[in-house]
This record gives structure tokens, C-alpha cells and sequence, in this order.
């Protein structure tokens, strides 16, 4: 799980990720974006590769590389866990501030309280 949180820490792999959901692409087409060098684009896929979040493919002189969704689905489940702590925390904030509110519109509309 850490070398998929690192490969995910850095702008360009992830968005070369994102461009990988759009199917293959060469290393020239991943490095593109970025107006770099194809040394420079195969050091962040190979962090990607470790990461077991792609996988390269050589057909002759062409590398193409494909996403392996499999460990981003693992991030999503472990990250998923803190999203239900989170909801639920501040579901229970909401809760609270409602009833704080409740309380305050009743102490300002005294009439309210009596029905009257």
C-alpha cells in the first residue's frame, strides 16, 4: 500500500493514470503532456510499474503500458474506511448543531414553547 500512496503523491503519474483509463498508451504518449524527456517519463513508470498500478507491455521498439486497476481499488477500500469514520462524525456534528439550533429558535420565540 505505501508504494501505491508514493506513486500517487506525485501530479504527473496520476494524471498519467488518468490518461491510462482511456486505454493503452505508448511512453512518448504518456511523456507528451508534460514536455518531457522519455528517460524522465520511464523513472515515473517505472514507480507506477513497482506500484503494480501498470504494466508495460514490449512490442518491438514500442513500450505500452496499460492501468492495473487492482491496487487503486485496494487505496479506495483502505481510504474508504477513514470516509465512514469521517461521514459519521460529522453526521453526529449535524445532529448536534440542529439541536443546538432547536434550542436557540425556542429561548428567542418563548410563544413557541407555549403554543400560544
Amino acid at each position: 500500500m505505501n508504494s501505491v500512496f508514493h506513486a500517487l503523491s506525485d501530479g504527473t503519474r496520476r494524471q498519467m493514470l488518468r490518461d491510462l483509463t482511456r486505454g493503452e498508451r505508448t511512453v512518448s504518449e504518456l511523456a507528451e503532456p508534460f514536455s518531457m524527456s522519455l528517460a524522465a517519463a520511464s523513472k515515473h513508470i517505472k514507480v507506477l510499474e513497482g506500484a503494480g498500478m501498470i504494466r508495460r507491455e514490449v512490442r518491438g521498439r514500442t513500450h505500452l503500458c496499460r492501468l492495473e486497476p487492482g491496487p487503486l481499488a485496494s487505496a479506495h477500500e483502505w481510504l474508504g474506511f477513514y470516509e465512514r469514520f469521517w461521514n459519521d462524525r460529522l453526521d453526529a456534528l449535524e445532529r448536534l448543531l440542529r439541536e443546538e439550533d432547536l434550542h436557540t429558535s425556542k429561548a428567542k420565540d418563548p410563544d413557541r414553547n407555549t403554543g400560544g
